[in-house]
């Protein structure tokens, strides 16, 4: 026996305090396109509390389980447990090292952070604010590995908001390519076999990319899906088939598939 669950995401609303009703004709198709919604960062344009309630207003048009993650711009002003607060009171899972569970499958959700891509990446050496810098990218790869080792019999599906391959970011100017993502958070999405990932951030990056070991990556930053998929609407939708295990031994469901959709 297998079911499919439909996963729409989408990051970098970038919600201000005058965007009443700019988002809800948006949300108001996801619950007929899937069966949850990812948030990837970059929720709030300044990280204020008064952007984080207009966003769980628009928000309201979601009928199916709403899972985000905080972005950059979601701590600018230093507010984010306050804007985190405003979006859970709101019914929203705002993972940060956290796993929600939805029809079967594990979202496990972490911001990431910056750093650098393969042989280019920073390395914790010289001035100690780099070695803050280098810290921040291990300390959430380390969130990120802890999430995903919690998880058991089913299949885990990643959103996070920095880039944790260089593929879906490629096309942003190379100088702040450091700035975007890390290859340290690559590591445990191979070894914990991910289903898939998503990401925002890179306005000007590609779509999709995929691990060194295939896990299929996509970057679903709200300007970057308003450029490349003009007839659609600005959220990415992609199938995952859930796999029931048949013999009792066995522990609980696992993905086979997945197959790219675009909402149309």
């Amino acid at each position: 026996m297998s079911h499919v669950v439909r996963i729409a995401a989408v990051g970098d609303l970038h919600c201000t305090k005058t965007a009443h009703g700019q988002f809800q004709p948006i949300f108001a198709q996801v619950a007929k396109r899937a069966d949850v919604l990812l948030l990837c960062g970059d929720l709030t344009d300044f990280g204020l509390p008064d952007e984080a309630h207009v966003l769980a207003k628009e928000l309201a048009a979601v009928s199916v389980p709403v899972i985000a993650v905080l972005g950059n711009h979601d701590h600018e002003s230093d507010k984010a447990a306050e804007v985190t607060q405003v979006l859970d009171e709101a019914g929203i899972a705002v993972l940060d090292g956290g796993v929600s569970e939805v029809a079967g499958v594990a979202f496990v959700g972490v911001k990431g952070f910056g750093g650098g891509f393969g042989r280019r990446m920073l390395e914790p050496w010289g001035e100690s604010t780099l070695k803050a810098f280098v810290q921040e990218s291990v300390d959430e790869a380390m969130k990120l590995e802890k999430a995903l080792s919690r998880v058991r019999g089913m299949p885990r599906v990643v959103l996070m908001h920095y880039a944790p391959i260089r593929d879906t970011v490629e096309s942003e100017h190379a100088e702040i390519l450091p700035f975007l993502g890390s290859s340290r958070l690559e590591e445990p999405l191979n070894r914990f076999r991910v289903s898939m990932v998503f990401h925002g951030h890179a306005h000007r990056g590609a779509p999709e990319g995929q691990t060194s070991t295939g896990v299929p990556v996509y970057n679903v930053a709200m300007p970057l899906l308003r450029r490349t998929f003009r007839d659609d609407p600005p959220f990415r939708v992609v199938e995952l088939t859930v796999e029931e295990r048949a013999q009792p031994g066995e522990a609980g469901p696992h993905d086979t598939a997945a197959e790219t959709t675009h909402a149309a």
